[in-house]
């Protein structure tokens, strides 16, 4: 399959409605599949083709298309190959079926995207907070995300100024511009919304 990797999977997927295959290297290929047909996609591969290691599930968030972009990504052990298998998704309602049947470690996966970017998964065995366990705000890797303002909101800020900062800001030296002029000068230098 070497060299020609995109082909025998092209042929292999060509009675799976909107499923499309494309060779992004020599043992590279991305495929473009519907929701629907993704899990038929996944059987396929791992059955007939011998994609038997579900290396990672990534998420991608593309807010100004109301979508998120789920991307499993498959090895050869044997043909030495990896495919990576994209669907679309609602970011509304944000909502999934598990494929923990077909691969376990999607479990692992399918937990860690549904903690940051909020996306459920149907069926998975677990989706309990394993690394933000005392958080209480929302996905922080949605891209709506408003990090600052979560902190400011959250946090109680103290004036910083011991006495040594003192005298090196009265030398000229320390923070020349406060963090939030900082911020707001590139904003405005890149044209981002303020």
């Amino acid at each position: 399959m070497n060299g020609e990797v995109g082909r025998p999977i092209s042929r292999l997927l060509a009675d799976v409605d909107g499923a499309r295959c494309e060779r992004k290297g020599d043992r590279r290929v991305r495929i473009d599949a519907t929701p629907e047909n993704l899990p038929a996609v996944l059987e396929l591969l791992k059955g007939r083709a011998g994609y038997l290691h579900l290396s990672a599930i990534t998420c991608i968030d593309w807010m100004d298309d109301g979508e998120f972009e789920l991307i499993y990504h498959l090895w050869s052990y044997e043909d030495r190959n990896l495919v990576s298998a994209h669907i679309r998704i609602p970011r509304e309602p944000g909502v999934y079926l598990s494929v923990y049947d077909l691969f376990e470690p999607a479990g692992f996966f399918e937990r860690d995207i549904h903690e940051m970017y909020g996306v459920f998964f149907e069926g998975s065995p677990d989706q309990e907070k394993f690394i933000l366990t005392e958080w209480n705000g929302p996905p922080p890797m949605r891209k709506d995300f408003d990090a600052e303002g979560w902190v400011q909101g959250t946090f109680q800020w103290e004036d910083y100024r011991p006495e040594w900062l003192q005298e090196i800001e009265e030398k000229g030296g320390g923070i020349a511009i406060k963090p939030e002029q900082a911020r707001a000068n590139t904003r405005k230098i890149r044209g981002w919304k303020q």
